[in-house]
């Protein structure tokens, strides 16, 4: 699949000038929230609450940079994992997220779009989560894609499946398989190319989020822990972006 060009830094942000390259989409593995709340002596919900306050700073600094689509990885499904009770303040600050913010991003004409299995969640999250999608549905200014119970190896496999049961049923042919017969069957289907990748904290991995879309991705590690990730750590992760030279390959 061809990327469409990026386009400048400055055009996006201002309309003018004829900086570097800016990313079309963008995908953060926002990590950190626990270490920033226990090097203050505070439980760990708390943040959870700072980091939902990043995010919200993120998503507005993306729109005005004029970024199309920000992946944000809220919760992985090795996620499950964690203490009950971490889970269920997770889920009510969801909850609250989604009351709160949902009028205001559905005015900013943002698209909200959920990769993963986010039916295993309490009914009632799942019917906030269905509310704002299809609220935001027809909002084509830029697109949030929240990452909720999403594992990149599931997906893959369940892309997998998907195709081997076309084959099975004579509907498609093992030689006609291409790289965007499976791109059709992952959940980010129809979004641009991911651009870059940033994670927070200073890990160096990627943690079972878009293997597959991360192929030619950038991408950019950074040891600022969430809750302090603000709108200028995006801008300056944009213009990091702008320097690097992909050839995709080539030369």
């Amino acid at each position: 699949m061809t990327a469409k060009p990026a386009r400048s830094v400055n055009d996006a942000a201002t309309g003018t000038g004829s900086g570097g390259n800016c990313p079309r989409h963008v995908a953060i593995i926002m990590d950190g929230n626990g270490r920033w709340a226990q090097r203050r002596g505070l439980p760990r919900i708390a943040g959870h609450r700072k980091g939902i306050e990043a995010a919200r700073e993120v998503v507005k600094a993306a729109g005005a940079l004029g970024i199309e689509v920000l992946t944000l990885y809220a919760f992985s499904s090795e996620n499950w994992s964690r203490p009950a009770s971490e889970i269920a303040d997770l889920m009510n600050l969801l909850r609250r997220f989604i009351r709160k913010e949902l009028e205001a991003l559905a005015g900013e004409g943002i698209r909200i779009r959920v990769i993963g299995n986010y039916q295993a969640f309490e009914s009632d999250v799942v019917e906030l989560i269905d509310r704002a999608i299809a609220r935001t549905a027809d909002n084509r200014k830029a697109t949030l894609v929240v990452a909720l119970n999403y594992g990149s190896q599931f997906e893959i496999t369940e892309a997998v499946r998907k195709i081997a049961a076309d084959v099975q049923r004579g509907a498609l042919s093992p030689d006609d398989i291409t790289d965007q017969t499976v791109e059709a069957q992952l959940s980010t289907h129809g979004l641009p190319p991911l651009d870059l990748l940033i994670r927070t904290s200073g890990e160096k991995r990627l943690s079972n989020f878009l293997l597959w879309q991360a192929a030619y991705a950038e991408l950019l590690f950074t040891d600022t822990l969430w809750p302090d990730f603000d709108a200028d750590s995006l801008k300056q992760a944009i213009e990091e972006f702008a320097q690097r030279d992909r050839r995709y390959g080539g030369l």
